[in-house]
């Protein structure tokens, strides 16, 4: 499944070699809460392989749309069974911000449009 989000791009990390066929980047962007503006999410993504590479378009700061998967695996040690979630990110861009205008723009630039 396919998912997206819009937030602000606050922690972009060097891309990190696991081994020689295994790479990944990760970047953390915070989401406004809906239910509560004083609480913001703070939502870890990874890009992997050649898409590492992506992140170098935006900047920290940007406001950003990430396009993700949700990854879970099974990871077994000494016996002991754990499971863990990846968000992996395979697509990343700029969200434009367009203020709105307000009543009063439209009034004046209407008021300095009249012939009189």
């Amino acid at each position: 499944m396919n998912y997206e989000i819009e937030g602000k791009l606050i922690v972009k990390k060097d891309i990190e070699k696991i081994n020689d066929k295994f790479q990944k980047r990760e970047f953390v962007i915070e989401v406004a809460n809906k239910h509560n503006p004083n609480w913001s999410d703070l939502i870890k993504f990874q890009f992997v392989q050649d898409r590492c590479d992506m992140l170098d378009q935006v900047n920290q700061g940007d406001m950003v749309k990430v396009m993700f998967n949700i990854r879970g695996r099974e990871w077994s040690k000494d016996g002991k069974v754990n499971y863990f979630v990846n968000l992996e990110a395979w697509r990343i861009s700029d969200v434009e911000v367009v203020e709105e205008e307000t009543v009063d723009d439209v009034e004046e630039a209407v008021q300095d449009d009249l012939p009189f």
